[in-house]
């Protein structure tokens, strides 16, 4: 009779949930044991935030398996607070505490899968102890505790993900809430002018948001600031960023990537190969540049968990495919999506791009309800292919970036998204749908009909003697302009053209809808014209997210 091969894993959540059901599928007499250090596994980590709020009422919602349950259904051998302290690759043992009875042992395998995940960074501040963090069941548990009494003010370090998801959330529980962070911008992820629109959500909805700042010191009921201010915290969260979980395998001779997760093969080996490795911890391959990258998700994590299963089975052998970085957050009616890679991290590396920006409403605009989204697609002039995207806005956001992550994974041009057939109704989108036009927008620029400039361009230009042309109304040319120009209504232009003779002339609308207009028409008078992408709205934008760099932003 052939013996049952034994896998063990380290890690209950996400990528080792998923290799652990996956492989019970996949083989019934396959020995598997789930060893998880915390005292709750299969639970809704990503949820975690809206459970301080409300907006998750209840905390058993957070618990989607219980070791018992695990056991009935899928026969597997899960501990909760059993924490691996040491893996042995040649004898393929590890060494386990049993927390709560103070007891160690030591586990035998076959094969191991490591899903350690990666650990809440904390401030190295005097003080810090008093930072919550939201990783595990035991961190809710501990900030719904700190949240208990008369309280009023909230400081939030950080403003990525997390952080401005924390912050809707304390909102929600009526305090108010400072986030505090270091960098120019909210969602340094994001280019500036695009993560201007979730900065402009959190000030009006009356959070203060601090920039170019950081924290010094935790009191308290307080915290110092690096401008030497204190301003009063009855509740701290570090959302500062993450570090991968490799303490294990580095001491187990694994080998560690060069961004400091651990490396694994196409198919989540490690350098040794009785041992796997999914999740935060590991290094993922980057879609765009092919290079190792860190990409905390839980999509990825749990399909490389359900790969690792396919090996460990000898079922099927799928290799991983690389990571787009796809990633959404909210906070309140506006949303904020990415995938790919951002225009500035492209143009530190030297890379010729064409990035385009638009506006358009979220549905076909007669129908009641429409409102603005803003898109930005980042695309390779040479191949015509989609390096990265942002869009922020309402309803449908989410939308557009998976179609626009699906056309990435499936190497479609963007001029190419021109020709999707989309589903439409006038609840729903438009006749030509925002992903359609974006690729009618770079079919444009890439065919030359129309050439472009950036908003963080025009300044340069103007200096160096070109004519800025709004082409709007005057009405709206008054309610608010770019510094500089002159105002032709696009439908006066013709009459126009002659002063315009022998001048580089840069014309600029609301979105850039009439500034196409505008230049092609120009263009076939001998006009040497550009249109500025995304007109005024993304000109605005970008001004707005690069004013001073330490400064508050307050309603």
């Amino acid at each position: 009779m052939t013996k049952s091969l034994k896998t063990v894993i380290i890690g209950g959540v996400a990528g080792g949930m998923s290799a652990a059901t996956r492989l019970r599928r996949l083989d019934e007499t396959a020995e598997i044991v789930v060893l998880e250090r915390s005292g709750y596994v299969s639970f809704a980590n990503c949820g975690l935030p809206y459970h301080l709020g409300g907006i998750i009422d209840k905390r058993s919602a957070l618990l989607l398996q219980t070791p018992q349950s695990l056991a009935s259904r899928f026969g597997l051998d899960v501990r909760v607070n059993n924490e691996v302290i040491g893996i042995d690759p040649v004898a393929k043992t590890v060494t386990v505490v049993d927390v709560q009875a103070g007891t160690e042992y030591v586990e035998s395998y076959d094969f191991l899968v490591l899903s350690p995940g990666a650990s809440p960074t904390l401030p190295g501040v005097e003080g810090s102890d008093r930072a919550l963090v939201l990783r595990d069941i035991e961190d809710v548990d501990r900030a719904m505790a700190a949240l208990t009494g008369e309280l009023t003010t909230a400081v939030v370090m950080g403003a990525g993900y997390i952080g401005i998801e924390v912050a809707e959330n304390l909102r929600l529980r009526g305090l108010s809430v400072t986030i505090v962070q270091r960098g120019s911008q909210v969602l340094s992820s994001f280019d500036a002018e695009m993560a201007s629109y979730m900065q402009a959500k959190l000030v009006a909805e009356g959070v203060t948001v601090l920039l170019g700042t950081e924290v010094s010191k935790i009191h308290d009921s307080s915290v110092l600031l690096s401008t030497g201010d204190e301003i009063p915290a009855d509740v701290v969260f570090a959302s500062i960023g993450v570090m991968p979980e490799t303490s294990l395998a580095q001491n187990a001779g694994l080998t560690i990537g060069t961004r400091g997760g651990i490396l694994v093969d196409e198919f989540q080996r490690t350098s040794n190969a009785s041992i796997f490795a999914v999740g935060d911890a590991v290094e993922k391959i980057d879609a765009v540049t092919g290079e190792s990258r860190l990409a905390t998700l839980a999509g990825l994590a749990n399909r490389h968990g359900h790969a690792v299963a396919n090996v460990i089975a000898g079922t099927q052998t799928v290799a991983a495919s690389p990571a787009l970085g796809t990633a959404i957050v909210s906070f309140g009616s506006v949303t904020a999506a990415s995938t790919g890679w951002t225009e500035k991290a492209l143009r530190a590396r030297g890379r010729d791009i064409r990035v385009l920006h638009t506006h358009p409403a979220n549905h076909a605009g007669y129908y009641p309800g429409a409102e603005t989204m803003h898109l930005k697609l980042i695309v390779d002039p040479s191949t015509d292919l989609i390096l990265g995207a942002q869009a922020a806005g309402g309803a449908g956001v989410d939308k557009r970036m998976d179609v626009i992550a699906t056309a990435m994974f499936a190497s479609l041009t963007a001029s190419s998204l021109a020709q999707l057939e989309l589903s439409y109704s006038p609840q729903h989108g438009s006749a030509k749908d925002p992903i359609n036009m974006l690729g009618y927008v770079n079919r444009n620029t890439a065919e030359g009909l129309t050439r472009t400039v950036q908003w963080h361009e025009v300044e340069a230009l103007l200096e160096s003697g070109s004519v800025l042309v709004d082409v709007r109304t005057e009405t709206e040319h008054d309610a608010g302009h770019i510094p500089g120009g002159v105002c032709i209504p696009v439908d006066e232009l013709r009459q126009h053209v002659s002063s315009l003779v022998g001048k580089h002339v840069i014309v600029s609308c609301q979105v850039g809808q009439r500034g196409h207009t505008a230049a092609r028409l120009l263009a076939q008078h001998g006009i040497d014209v550009v249109n500025l992408d995304g007109g005024y709205l993304t000109w605005q934008a970008g001004a707005h997210a690069t004013l001073s760099p330490s400064r508050s932003l307050k309603k």
